[in-house]
């Protein structure tokens, strides 16, 4: 089809029962094979075209759209397919508020300037966190007056002390399977993007409630020390640049609510899961895996009680999955109350038009097999 010459358009419009529409098409407008494919329901409806028949722009729609279907393999070559969304639908079209532009069609703008920013936003989250970090740690109860608190698990299961370097562990394995995905994804920029926006979301709501509760500690293992100024600001510096891991030498104390290493397995889990096929089952399984095993050595190493690691597993699992289904369906856009909820959100996702495809392909122009391997 995207051959036809005028001619070959007109004779298909004919076929379909549009012969009304042969002089307007053809001979005004010299549409031909790949004009036809690229046609919309909004170039029907908006001038030059013009159309006025409501019946006839749906019915004609429809046939264009089954066209192209019959076409991806020639949509694909020209940067067609997949469309964004069908024509004319509801959410293509640019909001009454002006706030929100029409995507171009068959690509997703990758709008790297705003990962840029999401970026630097889970930068100053960390850094907040680490100094939060340092002055809960000044406020934890004495542990001769404050012992640790009545818990089911903890009391249960004997601590292990190289449980939490296994936690670690898992984490840096999911963590290096969502790089591993990051650079072959299509979209690495809107993956990266949403990863540090809700990262940097749920941290910064850990500030909060590790500031104003302070529990005592789990456990008498751990030993809560004190300084001066200078050497506040030297712990908080430590804990930015380790990313809060004892595998780099962190320690910390009295960041209890909620478990900030479940919130990173679980949400390094969960991008896994989301961004590669439905029929990668093993790689599902073995992210499930380090994620379950990630939460139990964490709870096993007595660093956190039982009630700050569900928490963080509830509030990161609803809190992606929140994002997505509204990312998805891109119900913000037609709710006001939404965008004054969530402004970060609607200017990150504003030209995200509904769920990103997993496609994958190889970045580099060398070795030339894996370009052809993976595309």
């Amino acid at each position: 089809s995207g051959a036809w010459s005028s001619s070959q358009v007109a004779q298909w419009l004919q076929d379909e029962g549009f012969r009304q529409y042969v002089d307007l098409l053809c001979s005004q407008h010299r549409i031909d094979g790949v004009s036809l494919l690229a046609l919309t329901e909004a170039d029907l409806r908006d001038p030059p075209l013009s159309l006025t028949v409501l019946g006839h722009i749906k019915q004609l729609s429809v046939a264009l759209r089954r066209l192209q279907r019959e076409n991806k393999a020639e949509l694909e070559e020209l940067g067609l397919w997949p469309p964004d969304c069908a024509p004319g639908a509801a959410l293509c079209q640019t909001h009454s508020s002006g706030r929100f532009r029409q995507p171009m069609v068959g690509r997703l703008d990758p709008e790297v300037w705003k990962t840029v920013i999401s970026s630097v936003y889970v930068f100053l989250v960390c850094g907040l966190t680490s100094f939060v970090m340092v002055i809960v740690h000044e406020r934890v109860p004495d542990m001769r007056t404050y012992p640790p608190l009545p818990d089911i698990f903890l009391d249960s299961v004997p601590r292990i002390p190289w449980a939490f370097v296994m936690a670690e562990a898992c984490g840096l394995i999911l963590c290096y399977m969502f790089l591993l995905i990051l650079l072959l994804h299509k979209h690495r920029s809107i993956l990266l993007r949403r990863l540090c926006s809700l990262m940097g979301t749920v941290f910064l709501l850990r500030c909060c409630t590790m500031f104003v509760t302070s529990l005592s500690v789990p456990g008498q293992h751990l030993k809560c020390s004190y300084g001066d100024t200078w050497g506040k600001i030297q712990r908080a510096l430590a804990i930015w640049s380790g990313f809060g891991m004892t595998l780099t030498g962190v320690q910390t104390c009295g960041d209890y609510m909620f478990s900030g290493h479940t919130v990173v397995i679980t949400m390094l889990n969960f991008f896994v899961t989301e961004y590669t096929p439905r029929n990668w089952n093993l790689i599902h399984t073995i992210s499930w895996v380090l994620n379950l095993f990630g939460i139990f050595f964490i709870l096993a190493a007595h660093e956190h009680y039982s009630i700050d690691v569900f928490i963080a597993f509830y509030i990161t699992t609803r809190l992606f999955l929140y994002y997505h289904t509204l990312a998805n369906t891109r119900a913000f856009q037609h709710s006001r109350r939404a965008r004054i909820w969530f402004p970060m959100f609607s200017f990150f996702e504003c030209n995200v038009n509904g769920p990103v495809p997993n496609q994958y392909h190889w970045p580099f122009s060398k070795p030339a097999f894996m370009k052809t391997l993976i595309g």
